[in-house]
């Protein structure tokens, strides 16, 4: 008989004494503390049953309870159903933190178990300061889920293989000697990479670890005049291995990495520690001194050279077609009521499969008809799945890797008869997005700063999103990366030239609809002006926006000039790639509103 998710946390429960603690404390993450994490790290799913991305359950000897953001809010209520474990919703008021929460659960002396791969070295330290008030102590101990986990899934072992550099801009011997240039600014002598999507970039290797992120399992070491890759040895191939030799890198097992840190002799070491896990961070050699900082690449990684660009430009083109020839046929099929939320996902994936370049898609394709639109991140399941009908939205995120980019983008849909509320909600939220998209701000502006621009028409009228407005996009590598973002929370980074982002105000009402609009957007010169230099975005994303939903006199001119402007450009640059029928119904969509 199959265990339920009650049983499952009475066998961990069972395991505290032995272990001399009262609780244990379960992420989402793995041990390079990524958002995304192979099938043999989402511990946290198995253990409650949860699979969003973000959230952490917490088990005491009497309570569980599931931590997670807004964007889960539906989803978590429903899949935690007949289940003990009770939902957390997090950044509402009368939300205890997971700290507070094991104040009330635990006593004097006591001691909160976590695996100490699973936490950054700042979140273990945080915790400790918080929980010390009450007299509780944070005890790492080894994974306790290997012993219940039984049919657990093995280490990702795809093989690795080289990025071009014609796609990448720059060889990996030019990025670790910048990298290097760096280090010496900060007189640090070596840096640690745990973070994947950076060490993918530095190495220009990608694989295929993490469903939707090309990425390697793996850490990196750059010394001053040495470089060492810890990888499992059956995902390096003939031709890899050659390459690392060519590229002045040395060669170590994955199991290998603790115990090197632990006998390095180099005088200091630059590590990030809310991106390094505490196990490692305790590993390092105590003669070592540890420079507590943000790696080198997270900005260089961040800043796109000309060549990235360029695929950038050509790698959404490529997408715009794929998707103009998925709404016209969208449009055709929908009357038909054969279609799905499932099945319109597919027919999506079979376009973008035709395009050149193609790798896969950059994340798990969120298709939310009508009230399905408000799970933020909605999967359609055989059990959810749903007919869809000539009236109300189709809420559709979606995003591709091709070798020379990456895309992310959403767009609201109009199937046929909107209520006056639903074209109220798409039309303020498309005139958030047109005001982030026409900004123009000073060198050093944050994205804290200019957030307000999308949330104001929807402010206006009290309503909000609790998620992000724009995050970093990576280069055929994580459709979600930093250091760049533009959210409510402060974020000390300034947005800076080459940048990707994306622009996706939203606004969702539980059991009605979900609307939301994203295109990506580089950061571009805006020119010299008062006291420097000035910066603007360039929509790079090329696709229509529905205008079926559009109530006009909502819109001032100069939203309506964007929007046409967007149109006109939309369409000359993907119809010289479709056929005549395309090219006439591209025409109708991209029409001046």
């Amino acid at each position: 008989m199959s265990q339920t998710i009650n049983d499952r946390l009475q066998g961990l429960r069972a395991l505290f004494s032995q272990e001399g603690i009262q609780a244990f404390i379960i992420p989402s993450t793995d041990p390079h503390l990524s958002e995304y994490v192979a099938p043999h790290w989402k511990s946290r799913e198995w253990i409650s049953g949860f699979t969003g991305s973000a959230g952490t359950v917490v088990i005491t000897t009497s309570q569980a309870g599931l931590w997670t953001d807004s964007r889960y809010f539906l989803q978590a209520a429903q899949q935690l159903k007949g289940t003990e474990i009770k939902l957390y919703k997090e950044m509402l008021p009368e939300t205890p933190s997971i700290s507070a929460f094991l104040s009330t659960q635990l006593t004097p002396g006591d001691a909160v178990g976590i695996d100490g791969k699973m936490f950054s070295a700042e979140e273990v330290e945080r915790m400790q300061a918080e929980l010390q008030k009450c007299q509780i102590k944070v005890k790492s101990i080894s994974d306790p889920l290997d012993k219940l986990w039984t049919d657990r899934p093995p280490m990702p072992e795809a093989p690795a293989f080289i990025y071009e550099t014609q796609y990448a801009g720059k060889s990996s011997i030019e990025k670790i000697a910048i990298i290097r240039k760096e280090l010496k600014k900060c007189n640090a002598k070596a840096l640690f990479l745990s973070a994947l999507d950076e060490i993918a970039w530095t190495l220009n290797l990608r694989g295929n670890d993490v469903h939707c992120n090309p990425v390697l399992v793996s850490y990196l070491l750059i010394e001053e005049n040495e470089t060492h890759y810890f990888i499992q040895p059956q995902k390096i191939t003939a031709e890899v291995a050659t390459y690392m030799k060519e590229t002045g890198v040395n060669l170590h097992t994955y199991e290998e990495a603790e115990a090197y840190l632990s006998r390095i002799s180099v005088e200091s070491l630059l590590l990030n520690p809310a991106k390094t896990n505490y196990a490692m961070y305790s590993a390092v050699n105590p003669d070592c001194r540890i420079i507590h900082g943000a790696s080198p690449v997270t900005l260089l990684k961040a800043i796109r050279n000309e060549q990235e660009i360029a695929g950038i430009h050509a790698a959404m083109q490529r997408d715009g077609v794929a998707l103009v020839k998925f709404l016209k046929w969208l449009e055709a099929s929908v009357p038909t009521g054969k279609e799905t939320e499932i099945s319109v996902d597919k027919k999506l994936h079979e376009f973008r499969a035709e395009q050149d370049l193609y790798m896969g898609e950059s994340f798990d394709t969120i298709a939310g008809y009508k009230e399905h639109g408000a799970i933020v991140h909605y999967e359609a399941t055989p059990e959810t799945d749903v007919q869809l009908k000539p009236e109300g939205f189709l809420l559709l995120d979606s995003g591709a890797q091709y070798l020379d980019g990456t895309t992310d983008i959403t767009r609201t849909i109009a199937l046929g008869k909107l209520t006056e509320e639903e074209k109220t909600d798409y039309t303020l939220i498309l005139k958030g997005h047109i005001a982030l998209a026409m900004a123009v701000f000073p060198a050093g502006t944050r994205g804290a700063q200019l957030d307000v621009l999308a949330r104001m028409p929807i402010w206006q009228r009290r309503m909000n999103f609790l998620h992000g407005t724009g995050h970093g996009v990576g280069h055929f590598l994580n459709v979600h990366e930093g250091p760049q973002s533009i959210r409510m929370n402060e974020n000390p980074v300034t947005l800076q030239l080459g940048m990707l982002t994306s622009n996706e105000p939203g606004v969702y009402k539980a059991g009605s609809h979900g609307i939301r609009t994203e295109n990506l957007v580089l950061v571009v010169p805006a020119g010299e002006g008062m006291f420097g230099n000035y910066l603007q975005f360039e929509t790079v994303t090329l696709c229509p926006i529905c205008k079926k939903g559009i109530i006009k006199e909502l819109l001032t001119s100069e939203e309506i000039n964007w929007l046409n402007q967007y149109h006109q450009t939309v369409y000359e640059k993907l119809s010289p790639s479709l056929n005549k029928e395309e090219q006439a119904w591209l025409k109708e969509a991209t029409n001046q509103l």
